[in-house]
């Protein structure tokens, strides 16, 4: 027993030390702050494992599996401890009662139920992997070698407990002769564990406490021999003790690592809000500077974005060594389903692979793993310039010994460290293709059981190739350069941006600076004529709900959500200070307590991303803040609105900011409106339009496009209405409709468009402030009856 445990565990030790220098190929970056947080969010999704529900079978199998390790850990330790004492049980889960309390017999009893549980869960998995053959998985003969190795090590166990059991019961008291001595020595050993335990043969049948399985073996094998029953003893205990071994010594080479990383993993998840990509640099000038420096020296300067493995930072290395290869990601990653080149898990794989192939390049190289990191460039990885020749006499007279003598088998030559040879992720690893196919949506993080991240690295890749190789999809370039110059995609002069509220009667925060509410409308609320009814329906509810707001006309510009997405943090850096500085002006003449928005996309980059440049606002999507008014019945829906409405789910309002029921409380008080779902594919799950990630500016990669298959999603329901609570998404879901020639039969109307509908602001303002009162009384005699 010592041979084995010190033998494989030194084995597993080398292997994972391995590992952990290949961790510190990454760039450092803090993930030990916020330590109760960290804690309760690792109890959530590691130990409670929160989104394996999304697959509910699987997710219960694994849930069997992981719960049944923890217990069956402690099994292990007393089994490696009876190599050494053979009535070895952990000091208090004997036979014999612990202040009167039978731990030991509580434990087994629990050890059995669980162990029976992992074989169901195991048996689960092979029927995924052999018989349906999920495809969102890797099916590989490792997958179905580990699951084999799991079988046998709970049967092994349940083996070794019903051999020893029946031996216990049947032989342990008999007679034994002079030439039986070493056979009783050998059953005396395994039956060690039961001593005190009064041998009873007729116990030899199923019972269900404290063995379940254990019995249901010693009974299965009450007839067999002392012999045969020593072996099988012997057998069950040797197989389990050494295949945990072999086990522990598979994961750091196989997917199943994520056993021991998954943990670490979650517990160093990042904290910040959803919607916050990474910094580059703190303002557009040191990001330029950045970008100048990458540009003149690349191997020096500090790297813009991520353009190599050792980019990345050691969190995102660890992301590559948990994935577990389940393929949730991708099953719901809009681009994969609509059979476009990005696939999140293979992506994740690509990138493990291609790190795992360098280890001895990286571990081996001058200053360790981390010896690049950090800065510094290929001459000091190779200890000369690149493509220098040795120094006169530096290993030119001595055949490269190295000490001053000539190479000979006495003197050998020490062997050439392997070279650093710095490698360009996209077109040798990634292929273009799979970066710009990223609409941000964040269903695969959504999807992750495990917490890894997909959008930062995503955008970290398109960084270098946009800022610093000038490298993008051409249709980006007008957006970028509309952005920078008239502060929106679409190139429309900044003078119109205020046109779409002609005859409202809206101040701007120019004319009236103290204005409380800020109505930040957006672009496409602004310019495009369909989304421009959405503000100005938004903007008639505020005012008849007596909102003391502003807009700020010609001095709001683009966000830099697009450009951000992009990879153009340059661009993005330069608006949001422009938009900081206008936000703070009025901030500091006492207006803009809080920020109204239409678009999702404004509302999670003013809300989450800003504050980095030092706006830091109340900031709430229009739903959000309608609904407010409604509950306070400053708003009333009362007019009928007839039929099926299903709801669509914006990814930035939802997968980024977590508002999927306020919208749907509006739909619910809006009299007539049957609100219907999207079967499994609503709130967490609703699938993309296929707009975000500035894909609204770009071409799709193949015919099968995104807002097509979501429109159908949505389709299915019957629904006569789909509402939306994003002007992007309504833009993509009605060309959807007019791909189906639908756009006839079925309404597409923004959340408000029906509230406004609902609450009749076509009828004058005093029949509307009449309707409010009497709503008001309604509900103040509603109160007083509950009351009495």
């Amino acid at each position: 027993m010592l041979i084995l445990l010190v033998g494989l565990f030194a084995l597993f030790v080398r292997s994972a030390n391995r590992r952990w220098q290949l961790l510190k190929v990454g760039r450092g970056e803090n993930r030990l702050d916020r330590i109760a947080e960290r804690l309760k969010g690792t109890w959530e999704y590691a130990f409670r494992q929160r989104k394996m529900g999304y697959y509910p079978l699987a997710g219960l199998a694994h849930k069997l599996i992981f719960f049944g390790f923890l217990v069956l850990l402690l099994r292990t330790l007393i089994l490696w401890g009876r190599g050494f004492d053979p009535g070895f049980s952990l000091w208090i889960l004997g036979h014999e009662p612990v202040l009167g309390v039978p731990l030991g017999g509580i434990y087994e009893f629990v050890k059995d139920v669980m162990a029976t549980l992992v074989v169901a869960g195991a048996l689960v998995f092979i029927y995924y992997r052999a018989i349906k053959r999920e495809r969102r998985m890797t099916l590989s003969g490792e997958g179905l070698l580990i699951l084999g190795i799991i079988l046998t090590m709970m049967v092994s166990d349940m083996l070794y407990d019903g051999a020893a059991m029946a031996l216990h019961h049947r032989w342990s008291t008999m007679t034994c002769g002079a030439g039986d001595a070493a056979l009783c020595e050998r059953i005396a050993t395994v039956t060690a564990p039961f001593e005190g335990v009064p041998a009873d043969p007729a116990a030899l049948r199923w019972h269900p406490f404290p063995a379940p399985a254990g019995s249901l073996f010693a009974a299965l094998l009450s007839g067999a021999s002392p012999g045969t029953l020593v072996a099988l003893a012997h057998a069950g205990f040797w197989t389990h003790v050494t295949l945990v071994l072999v086990f522990l010594n598979l994961l750091p080479h196989s997917k199943h690592f994520h056993i021991i990383t998954s943990i670490p993993n979650v517990f160093t998840r990042n904290l910040d809000p959803r919607g916050r990509l990474p910094l580059v640099a703190g303002n557009a000038e040191a990001i330029g500077e950045m970008v100048m420096k990458a540009a003149e020296e690349p191997e020096k300067a500090a790297p813009v974005g991520v353009a190599r493995i050792e980019d990345f930072t050691w969190k995102a290395i660890l992301d590559f060594y948990t994935c577990t290869e389940c393929g949730r990601c991708s099953d719901n990653c809009p681009a994969h389903k609509t059979g476009k080149m990005l696939s999140p898990k293979q992506l994740t794989l690509d990138l493990r692979d291609h790190l795992y192939g360098r280890e001895t390049e990286f571990v081996n190289r001058p200053g360790g793993a981390s010896g690049l990191a950090n800065g510094g460039g290929a001459a000091q990885a190779n200890g000369h310039a690149e493509g220098a020749a040795p120094a006169d006499g530096e290993g030119a007279q001595d055949g490269g010994a190295g000490h001053g003598e000539t190479a000979s088998p006495e003197n050998p030559a020490p062997a050439a460290e392997p070279a650093y040879k710095p490698i360009d992720l996209v077109a040798n690893v990634v292929h273009p293709d799979v970066l710009w196919a990223c609409t941000t949506c964040r269903a695969c993080e959504e999807q992750c059981p495990v917490m890894i991240s997909y959008v930062d690295k995503i955008v970290s890749l398109r960084r270098n190739l946009v800022l610093v190789k000038g490298e993008f999809p051409a249709e980006l370039g007008n957006p970028f350069n509309a952005m920078e110059v008239n502060g929106n995609p679409w190139n429309l002069a900044r003078i119109d941006r205020g046109n779409w509220a002609e005859g409202l009667e809206i101040p701007t925060m120019a004319e009236s600076p103290k204005a409380p509410v800020l109505y930040w409308v957006g672009c496409a609320a602004s310019y495009d004529d369909r989304a421009k009814k959405i503000a100005r329906a938004t903007a008639r509810l505020l005012k008849a709900a007596g909102v003391d707001f502003a807009i700020l006309g010609q001095e709001e510009t683009c966000t830099g959500d697009p450009a951000r997405r992009a990879g153009n943090e340059y661009l993005f850096a330069m608006l949001a200070e422009q938009n900081a500085a206008t936000l703070n002006g009025y901030k500091e003449q006492g207006g803009i307590r809080k920020i109204v928005t239409t678009c999702p996309h404004c509302f999670n980059t003013l809300a989450n991303e800003y504050p980095d440049f030092g706006a830091k606002f109340e900031v709430v999507h229009h739903t959000d803040f309608l609904l407010g008014l409604v509950a306070e019945k400053k708003l009333v829906p009362r007019q009928r609105v007839e039929g099926k409405v299903v709801f669509h789910d914006s990814c930035y309002l939802g997968r980024y900011n977590d508002i999927y029921e306020q919208p749907r409380d509006i739909l619910k008080r809006i009299p007539g409106v049957e609100l219907v779902e999207a079967e499994g594919w609503n709130r967490q799950k609703g699938l993309c339009c296929g707009a975000g990630g500035a894909q609204m500016w770009m071409e799709e990669q193949n015919k099968d496009r995104v807002n097509v298959k979501r429109t159908l999603q949505l389709l299915q329901t019957e629904a006569k209405t789909i509402a939306t609570a994003c002007p992007f998404c309504q833009t993509m879901i009605t060309d959807g409709l007019k791909d189906q020639s639908k756009e006839d039969s079925i309404r597409q109307l923004d959340v408000v468009e029906l509230l406004e509908e609902s609450c009749g602001l076509d009828r004058s303002a005093g029949s509307r402030a009449a309707a409010a009162h009497e709503a008001s009384t309604a509900a103040s005699a509603s109160a007083s009856a509950d009351a009495s």
